[in-house]
C-alpha cells in the first residue's frame, strides 16, 4: 500500500509558522505622539495647580503683592516674551522644512530656535540677579522664584531637546518627511512651554 507523500508547506506546523512571519511582519500602531499628549497633559496639571495656588494666596491677601515688593519691570520680562513667541514660529519652520526633506533647513532652524531659547533663560538669569527681593522676602516672592524657576527648567529641557535632534540629524537620513517624530514632538513641547509662559508673565507680571 502506497502512503501519500506529506507536503512540508501544508502542514500545521509549518501553517503556523508563516503566520507567526506574517503577524511579526505587520506594523504596530505608533503610540509615541499620544504619550507626548499625555506627558504634557500631566506637566499641564502641575502648572495649573501651581497657578491655582498663586491666585489663592492673591485672593486672601489684603495687598498684592505685599506691601514693600518692589515695583516690577516690565522691560526686560517682555522682551523676554517676545522672543519666547517668536521663537514657536521659528521651530515650525523646522517641522516645515524636514517635511520637505530639506534637513539642512531644519538644522538650522533649530539652532536659531536654541539661540533663542537661551537669550531667554540668560535674560531670566540677569532678571534674577537685579532683582530686590529675594525667595523668603515675602508670599509673591516665593510664588515668583517658584513659577519663574520651574518654567525655565522646563525651557532648558526643550533647549536639550532641540539639540539632542541636530545631533541626531547629522546622521545622512535620519530625518525625514517620513521619519520625523522627534521633531515633532519636541516643537509641541516647545509650543506648550511658550504657553506656559504667556500665563505667567500674565498672572506675575500685568495683572
Amino acid at each position: 500500500m502506497q502512503i501519500p507523500a506529506i507536503d512540508p508547506a501544508k502542514t500545521a506546523l509549518n501553517y503556523h509558522h508563516e503566520a507567526e512571519v506574517e503577524a511579526h511582519g505587520v506594523e504596530h500602531p505608533d503610540h509615541r505622539m499620544l504619550g507626548v499628549i499625555v506627558f504634557l497633559c500631566a506637566e499641564g496639571m502641575i502648572f495649573f495647580g501651581m497657578f491655582a495656588a498663586y491666585l489663592i494666596y492673591r485672593a486672601m491677601a489684603p495687598v498684592w503683592p505685599p506691601e514693600g515688593t518692589p515695583a516690577r519691570e516690565l522691560l526686560l520680562p517682555g522682551i523676554n516674551t517676545l522672543i519666547l513667541i517668536a521663537s514657536s514660529f521659528v521651530i515650525h519652520n523646522a517641522d516645515t522644512a524636514i517635511k520637505k526633506n530639506d534637513a539642512a533647513g531644519m538644522r538650522n532652524w533649530l539652532l536659531v530656535t536654541i539661540a533663542m531659547g537661551a537669550v531667554f533663560l540668560f535674560g531670566q538669569v540677569y532678571e534674577y540677579a537685579h532683582l530686590e527681593f529675594g525667595l523668603t522676602t515675602n508670599l509673591y516672592a516665593s510664588c515668583f522664584y517658584v513659577l519663574t524657576a520651574f518654567h525655565g527648567l522646563h525651557v532648558t529641557l526643550g533647549v536639550l531637546l532641540m539639540v539632542a535632534v541636530v545631533w541626531r540629524s547629522r546622521a545622512q537620513g535620519h530625518y525625514s518627511s517620513e521619519h520625523h517624530f522627534g521633531i515633532e514632538a519636541t516643537e509641541i513641547y516647545w509650543h506648550f512651554v511658550d504657553v506656559i509662559w504667556i500665563v505667567l508673565f500674565l498672572l506675575l507680571y500685568i495683572l
